[in-house]
C-alpha cells in the first residue's frame, strides 16, 4: 500500500495545507473532475458494467481510495461505483478490500446499485478454499463480505443475503475469524429487522455456538445471543445452562486461553455479557420444583452453579493497584450485583448482605469512578425489600460524598439519600439536605429542591413540617422552586381541611410575605393560600384582613405578571370578606382596567362589575374557596422526576411507591369525604326528590313531542365556505344564524392542538331569546386523542340539562386533542338547545380540525425532493386530481401562482421547495405529518409528505398530485389543497 498510495497521500497534504474551506472545496473539485475523466472509458475500452477497461490496478485503487477519502470529508460522491463493483469482483485481496472499504462507505441500502453487487457478495459468502492458498482467500473474502453487509444493512440486502449469513455463522467450515464477523453482521441485520429470526428456530444454533472453545466466537454469539433475547425473551430462555457453564469455567476453574487473559482476569468482556444475559432472566434464580425428574436436578444444579459464581465474584474482588485490572474487575463485579437486585427478593440473601457490605466499602475510596458506581448499584440494591436496615448503616458515608468536588457523585449521592429515605430517617435526611442546599452549586440545585419537595411530602407525619420544609426551600433557592412544587403545597393544604393545617400554613405564609425583599414564589404561594383560607386568621392580633391586603400589596410593584393575577383574584376574596378591604382594593381594580397585561384587564373588569351584575348571594357563590383538588394517581412533582430521570432511576422508582404517611393521610380523606357524603344523603328529602322526578320526567316527554329544527338550507352554502376556510386559518365563524353564532380559534404543536369554540347568542337581531338546555356532543374518534372542558352544564348528556345562554352572552368549549393517525375526516359536533317557545334546535357541524393541521414545514433541496418524490410513485401513495379555477377568478398569472404558493406554505403548513419547479406555474412543497403514537422503540410516528400544483393558465386549470407514504394522508391533503384552490 505504500507504494501505491504516493498520490493519495499528496492529495490529502494538500486538503491538510488548504487555508480556507474555498480553498479546500476547489481543490476537491479539481480532484473529482480528474478522476472522473479518469473513469471515463473511451472508444471501445468499457467493461461490463460502465468501468474504463483500461485503467490499471494501481490507478483504480488509488482513484477509489480518493473517492472515499472524499466522501468521509463529508463531499457528495455519486460516480465511480462501476470500478468500485470491479475491485470487489478481483480475485486479488488487496484490490478486493479496498473495493469492500468503498462498497460499505459510499453505497446506501436503498442504493438502486444494490442489485449489482448481491450476486457477488452472495459468491464471496459462499466461497469454499481450494489449493493450498484457497483456505486463507476464502476466510477473508467472507470477512470483507460480512463486514460490508452490516454496514450497508439495508432492507433488500437483509432480506436477500440474512439465509447465508446464517448458514455461514452455524456451518463447521467457517473458520473462528468468519464465526465472529457473521455473528456481529447478523446482529447489525437484527436490530434493524427484529423480525428477522424465528427465535425457537434459531436457539439450537446459538447453543451450538455457544459450546463453541474459541473465546472469541462465544464473545461474538453472547453480543448475538443479548440481541436476540432482548427483544424475544422467552424464546432464548433454554439457553441459560450454556450461559451459565460458560460463566463458571470462566470464574470458577478460570479456564481461559492466555490471549483471553487481561491483567490475570479470564476474558472480562464475556463475563459481563453472560452476566447481562442472565439479568433478562430473574426467575432462573428462583428454586425449580422438586418432581424427581432429570430436568429438576439438572435446575437445581444450574442455579447452585450459578450462585456460586455471583459469591465468588462478590468476594474476590478487591480494589487493585492496577487501574486497568481494577476497572476490568469491577464491572464484571458491578454486572453481578445488577444481577443480584434483578434477582430481588427470590436471590440468597447472603449475596444480598455480601453485596451490600462490598458496595459500602466501595463508596468510601478516593477513586471517584469506584465511588460513583458504588453509589449507582446500591441505591438499585436499596429498592429490594429487607436492605433498608442495612444501607442505613453508610448513611454518614453517603451524606460526605453529597459534599464531593466531583458533581456526578454528588447526583449519584442525592439518589441514594433519596431511595434510603423512610419514615424514621426522613427529617433528619431532609434536614441534611436543606442545610446543604444553602452550599450546593447551581448544576445540581434544581434536583435538590425537587427531591427534597417529594420527600418532605411523602414522609411527613404532620404537614405543618412539610410546609415549613417548602418555605425553607423558597427562602434558600426560590429560583429553583418550580410552579409544579407550590401547585402541590396549595393542592395538599386544600385538601386537607381536618385539623389546624389550613389555618397554620396561612399563617405561616403570613409571616413569609412581611418582609419587603421576598421571593415572587413566597408571594404567589401567600396570595393563593391568604385568599382561599385568610379568613380562619382573621382574628389573630395583625392578622386581620386589612393587614393581609397591605402586606400582600407592598410586593405589587416588583411583582410580575403571573403573581398580579394571582393577587388580583386574592384582593376580590379579601374584598368579598371584609368591608374595610374594598376601598383599598376598588382603586387596584380602576388601574389594572386598562393595564396592557390581557389577564390582568379582564380579572380587574370582572371582579369590579361582579356587584353590579350579580346579586350578593350569587357573588359569595362566585368567590367562596375553591372545592378540593382531584387526587391524581401521580402527582405532578414525579412526573417531573420522570421525565428528568427516566422509568428505570431508582429515584423515581421509589418516588412511585406510596409512603405509610401517604397511606395514612389517603385513608384519612376517604373517611371525611365518606362522611360528608353520608351527612348529604341523609338530610335529602326523598318524597320532594320523587316530585321532581315527575315533574322532569313529564316536561320531557313533552319536549319529545316538539319537533327538532335543524339547519336552515340558506345558511348551508356559507358554513361550508365558511368551514373551508377555518381548515387554512386559525380563526374565524364556523355557522351563523339569526340565533347561534359559533366562533373557531385553533392552535397546533406537532401533534397536539388547541381548539376554543364560542358560541355566541345573537337572537337581538330578532327574537331576543335565551337558549335554554344548550348542549354540544363531540363524536369520539379513533385518530384523535380529545380532552374537553366547557361551561358548566355544556357537555351534560341529559336533554334535561346544558346551560343557559343568555342574548348578547357566550358559552365557551375548549379542547385539547392529540393525532395518533393519519385521517382524512374532520370530528363531527352537534349542537343542541331550545328557545322560548319550546322550538328544540339541533344542528350538525364538523369542526376544522384536518390532516394538514398536524403538519410541520420540511425544507428540502431541489435533489432531495425529487428522489423522494420519485421513491414515493405507485397508486396507493399518490393522490392527484385536476380543478377548474372558479369562473369569476382573474386569469392565472404570476401574482395568482404567489396566492397558492402562499396558500400551500401558510395555510397547509408546507415548507416550500425552491429551485424544484421547473416553471413558474408550479409549486412544490414538503412537510411531516406528527402523531403522537410510539413505535417499538418509543420513537414518535410521523409520516412524510409532498405536494405538487402545477398551473395550466390556457385552460384555467390546476393539476393537485399528493405523494405520502400513508394512502389517507394523501388522499386529507389533496382535498385541503383543492377547496383552497378554489376559495383563492
Amino acid at each position: 500500500m505504500a507504494s501505491q498510495a504516493r498520490g493519495l497521500q499528496n492529495f490529502i497534504s494538500d486538503l491538510r495545507n488548504a487555508k480556507s474551506k474555498e480553498e479546500e472545496t476547489r481543490r476537491v473539485d479539481k480532484e473529482l473532475a480528474n478522476i472522473r475523466k479518469k473513469f471515463t472509458p473511451s472508444g471501445n475500452k468499457v467493461g461490463e458494467d460502465g468501468n474504463n477497461t483500461s485503467l490499471s490496478s494501481y490507478q483504480r485503487k488509488k482513484y477509489v481510495w480518493k473517492l472515499v477519502y472524499i466522501h468521509v470529508l463529508g463531499y457528495d460522491v455519486d460516480f465511480g461505483h462501476p470500478e468500485v463493483l470491479t475491485l470487489v469482483r478481483s480475485p486479488k485481496y488487496t484490490e478486493k478490500h479496498v473495493g469492500y472499504t468503498a462498497l460499505s462507505l459510499l453505497l446506501r441500502g436503498d442504493d438502486p446499485m444494490i442489485n449489482s453487487v448481491v450476486s457477488t457478495i452472495r459468491k464471496d459468502l459462499t466461497l469454499q478454499g481450494s489449493g493450498k492458498n484457497g483456505g486463507p482467500a476464502a476466510d477473508s473474502a467472507q470477512s470483507l463480505a460480512l463486514c460490508s453487509i452490516a454496514n450497508i444493512s439495508g432492507l433488500e440486502l437483509i432480506q436477500t443475503l440474512h439465509g447465508e449469513v446464517q448458514h455461514v455463522l452455524v456451518s463447521k467450515d467457517s473458520t473462528p475469524n468468519v464465526k465472529k464477523k457473521a455473528a456481529l453482521c447478523l446482529l447489525r441485520l437484527v436490530r434493524t429487522s427484529p423480525n428477522l429470526l424465528a427465535g425457537r428456530e434459531f436457539a439450537p444454533h446459538v447453543a451450538q455456538l455457544l459450546q463453541d472453545r474459541h473465546l472469541g466466537v462465544l464473545t461474538s454469539a453472547m453480543g448475538l445471543l443479548n440481541g436476540l433475547a432482548s427483544q424475544h425473551t422467552s424464546e432464548y430462555e433454554s439457553l441459560i445452562p450454556y450461559v451459565v457453564h460458560i460463566l463458571g469455567m470462566l470464574v470458577l476453574k478460570r479456564a481461559c486461553a492466555r490471549d483471553y487473559l487481561y491483567y490475570r482476569t479470564p476474558s472480562p468482556w464475556l463475563q459481563i455479557k453472560l452476566l447481562k444475559f442472565l439479568q433478562l432472566y430473574p426467575q432462573a434464580i428462583s428454586p425449580p420444583s422438586d418432581n424427581g425428574s432429570n430436568d429438576s436436578a439438572a435446575n437445581k444444579a444450574c442455579v447452585s452453579q450459578l450462585t456460586s459464581v455471583v459469591s465468588k465474584i462478590l468476594t474476590e474482588t478487591d480494589v487493585s493497584d492496577s487501574i486497568n485490572k481494577s476497572n476490568a474487575d469491577h464491572a464484571i463485579l458491578f454486572e453481578a450485583v445488577s444481577l443480584i437486585v434483578v434477582w430481588g427478593s427470590a436471590g440468597p440473601v447472603q449475596l444480598r448482605d455480601g453485596a451490600m457490605k462490598l458496595l459500602g466499602k466501595f463508596i468510601s475510596v478516593r477513586e471517584p469512578n469506584i465511588r460513583y458506581l458504588g453509589l449507582m448499584t446500591m441505591a438499585k440494591l436499596a429498592q429490594l425489600d429487607g436492605s433498608a436496615e442495612s444501607i442505613k448503616k453508610h448513611q454518614a458515608t453517603v451524606l460526605v460524598s453529597l459534599k464531593d468536588a466531583d458533581i456526578s457523585v454528588r447526583r449519584r449521592a442525592l439518589d441514594l439519600l433519596f431511595v434510603m429515605c423512610d419514615t424514621d430517617n426522613a427529617e433528619r435526611i431532609v434536614d441534611e439536605l436543606v442545610a446543604h442546599l444553602v452550599l450546593a452549586d447551581a448544576g445540581i440545585r434544581e434536583e435538590m429542591v425537587l427531591k427534597i419537595a417529594i420527600l418532605a411530602e411523602k414522609y411527613a407525619t404532620d404537614l405543618r413540617w412539610y410546609v415549613d420544609t417548602i418555605l425553607k426551600l423558597i427562602s434558600i433557592s426560590g429560583d429553583h422552586v418550580s410552579d409544579a412544587i407550590w401547585h402541590r403545597v396549595v393542592q395538599i393544604v386544600t385538601n386537607h381541611p381536618q385539623g389546624d393545617l389550613q389555618a397554620y400554613a396561612a399563617a405561616t405564609l403570613l409571616v413569609g410575605a412581611s418582609p419587603r425583599r421576598c421571593h415572587e414564589t413566597a408571594v404567589r404561594i401567600a396570595a393563593y393560600v391568604l385568599g382561599e383560607f385568610g379568613f380562619l386568621i382573621a382574628e389573630r392580633p395583625g392578622m386581620s384582613g386589612e393587614e393581609q391586603f397591605r402586606i400582600l400589596h407592598q410586593h405589587w410593584a416588583t411583582s410580575d405578571q403571573q403573581t398580579r393575577a394571582i393577587l388580583i383574584s386574592t384582593y376580590a376574596k379579601l374584598a368579598n370578606l371584609y368591608e374595610e378591604c374594598r376601598p383599598l382594593v376598588a382603586p387596584v381594580f380602576a388601574r389594572c382596567k386598562n393595564s396592557v397585561d390581557i389577564e390582568i384587564q379582564q380579572r380587574s373588569a370582572e371582579y369590579s362589575f361582579m356587584r353590579e351584575a350579580f346579586s350578593p348571594e350569587a357573588v359569595e357563590d362566585l368567590l367562596r374557596e375553591m372545592p378540593p383538588f382531584e387526587d391524581r394517581r401521580q402527582s405532578a412533582l414525579e412526573q417531573r422526576l420522570k421525565e428528568k430521570e427516566g422509568d428505570d432511576s431508582a429515584a423515581v422508582m421509589k418516588a412511585t411507591r406510596p409512603s405509610p404517611a401517604q397511606k395514612l393521610r389517603a385513608a384519612e380523606s376517604a373517611a371525611a369525604a365518606r362522611a360528608a357524603e353520608e351527612a348529604a344523603m341523609t338530610e335529602e328529602n326523598e318524597s320532594s326528590s320523587i316530585v321532581e322526578e315527575e315533574e322532569k320526567q313529564e316536561e320531557s316527554n313533552e319536549r319529545d313531542q316538539i319537533p327538532t329544527v335543524g339547519i336552515p338550507k340558506e345558511v348551508i352554502p356559507a358554513m361550508r365556505k365558511a368551514f373551508s376556510n377555518l381548515c387554512t386559518s386559525q380563526s374565524g365563524v364556523l355557522f351563523e344564524n339569526t340565533l347561534l353564532q359559533v366562533g373557531v380559534k385553533h392552535e397546533y404543536v406537532g401533534a397536539q392542538g388547541r381548539i376554543s369554540v364560542f358560541f355566541g347568542n345573537v337572537s337581538e337581531k330578532s327574537a331576543k331569546t335565551p337558549l335554554h338546555h344548550f348542549r354540544v356532543v363531540v363524536d369520539e374518534v379513533e385518530h384523535l386523542r380529545i380532552q374537553t372542558q366547557g361551561t358548566q352544564g355544556l357537555l351534560d348528556d341529559d336533554a334535561d340539562g346544558g346551560c343557559t345562554v343568555a342574548v348578547r352572552t357566550q358559552a365557551k368549549l375548549l379542547l385539547l386533542v392529540e393525532v395518533t393517525a393519519p385521517f382524512d375526516d374532520a370530528p363531527a359536533m352537534r349542537v343542541m338547545f331550545e328557545t322560548e317557545d319550546g322550538a328544540r334546535h339541533e344542528y350538525p357541524l364538523r369542526l376544522p380540525v384536518v390532516a394538514t393541521c398536524f403538519m410541520e414545514p420540511v425544507t428540502l433541496e431541489p435533489a432531495a425532493f425529487m428522489q423522494r418524490w420519485k421513491s414515493l410513485e405507485g397508486q396507493e401513495r399518490e393522490c392527484q386530481e385536476v380543478v377548474k379555477a372558479p369562473a369569476n377568478a382573474p386569469p392565472i398569472d404570476e401574482e395568482y401562482m404567489s396566492r397558492i404558493a402562499k396558500i400551500i406554505t401558510e395555510g397547509l403548513k408546507f415548507g416550500r421547495c425552491a429551485g424544484c419547479d421547473p416553471t413558474p406555474w408550479t409549486v412544490s412543497g414538503a412537510a411531516t405529518f406528527r402523531t403522537g403514537a410510539k413505535d417499538l422503540n418509543g420513537n414518535s410516528i410521523n409520516v412524510g409528505c409532498l405536494v405538487r400544483v402545477e398551473a395550466n393558465p390556457q385552460a384555467g386549470a390546476f393539476r393537485v398530485t399528493t405523494r405520502t407514504l400513508h394512502p389517507l394522508c394523501s388522499k386529507a391533503v389533496k382535498n385541503v389543497a383543492l377547496v383552497s384552490i378554489k376559495l383563492a
